[in-house]
């Protein structure tokens, strides 16, 4: 026989809501290990580690140099990622190159990570042709979508991709990312449903970072948790401090060996923060929040707790930093100065590019452009 006072408890289920999803924290804000058997459970060695952290510098190391590149002019569209080092990198670091890389416009430091060249990801933010290449500096495919600029439409794709490992065999999984701003689009539900329905290899991960362009997190949705639309399609779904390194690590460890054990996808929230400008196209976040919320990020940012733990565990001192940000800095400039040489795209390009056959009108316009250089 039913209960029904405590099933039209509506009240209760919104408490419960809140409980349902405790976060996984493996490193508090000082660096301190808060959960022994989770750091356990990553099984990451000391050589990984470091690993790890060098990652975590290299995609700082880019938003720094790409913010500076974009107030000369240098640079093309750029989403800054400050703040999300470890929601992005350390999940990154759980995937195999077999895996495909579903990325945001945020995302490409972990298209990096996969050995895409910095220089190509600088020519895809100026728009031309070679940043659209997914290939290594040698010439090998890097299993890696673009970095899609419509918000959740990469969770479509990467579902369709996902089933398409399953039915292949192959002992791989897709891994898509976006923000709490596109946990509100239809794709993303459809793309985590779809997975859920067929079971297919596929982790997803929703970075709540507090801000879709302006609007806030408490505005994006009432739901207490974004954790919980994964439920609705029927996937294991988890939140995690996606400041703490360790922690995303273990949980897209995890998630992963779940998924490509045929069980279906995981959805992961990541409690991260962007720390700066939403891109370079002119927001100033000071119009929508405070310099003094922005402060207090500042000071729980994911590089500060993983120097912590790796200084006191004694793999890890300044001056190797230093020298790793100077090796970081060269690397970059090399790649700046690749990309600046590379042939400026004509009109003439675009038309070419377009189709493999161009229409009739199309090579009346090619023709005429390359008659003007153009």
């Amino acid at each position: 026989m039913s209960n029904s006072t405590q099933i039209l408890d509506f009240k209760a289920q919104l408490e419960l809501q809140d409980t349902a999803f405790p976060m996984l924290q493996i490193l508090n804000e000082d660096g301190k290990v808060v959960d022994k058997d989770g750091l356990k459970r990553a099984g990451l060695s000391d050589e990984k580690l470091v690993e790890l952290f060098k990652q975590m510098l290299f995609a700082r190391q880019v938003d720094i140099r790409s913010m500076k590149l974009a107030k000369q002019g240098r640079m093309g569209f750029f989403g800054p990622h400050a703040g999300q080092e470890a929601s992005q990198m350390a999940s990154a670091f759980a995937f195999t190159d077999e895996d495909w890389l579903f990325p945001g416009y945020r995302d490409l430091p972990q298209i990096y990570s996969k050995g895409w060249p910095i220089w190509k990801g600088l020519l895809w933010s100026r728009g031309h042709q070679l940043g659209n290449e997914y290939t290594t500096e040698d010439g090998k495919p890097v299993n890696s979508w673009f970095p899609q600029i419509i918000i959740g439409a990469q969770y479509v794709e990467a579902a369709g991709v996902a089933l398409g490992l399953k039915k292949r065999k192959k002992d791989a999984v897709a891994f898509v990312y976006t923000g709490d701003g596109g946990s509100s689009q239809g794709d993303t539900y459809e793309g985590i449903n779809f997975a859920s329905a067929y079971k297919a290899p596929l982790v997803a991960f929703i970075q709540n970072n507090g801000y879709a362009i302006s609007t806030p997190r408490s505005l994006q949705t009432a739901a207490p948790h974004l954790a919980a639309k994964g439920w609705a399609a029927g996937a294991p779904s988890i939140v995690v401090d996606g400041m703490d390194a360790i922690a995303m690590y273990l949980a897209s460890k995890e998630a992963r060996e779940w998924a490509v054990a045929g069980n279906g996808p995981v959805v992961i929230e990541t409690i991260t923060n962007r720390l700066e400008p939403h891109s370079t196209a002119g927001d100033d976040p000071l119009r929508y929040r405070t310099k003094e919320e922005l402060d207090a990020w500042w000071k729980k940012e994911p590089l500060i707790r993983m120097r912590n733990f790796l200084t006191e565990k004694g793999i890890w001192d300044e001056k190797q930093e230093e020298a790793y940000v100077a090796e970081l800095d060269a690397l970059i400039d090399g790649n700046v100065k690749k990309a600046n040489a590379v042939e400026k795209q004509k009109i003439s390009s675009f038309i070419k590019n377009t189709l493999e056959v161009p229409s009739q009108a199309m090579a009346e316009q090619l023709a005429k452009f390359e008659s003007e250089g153009k």
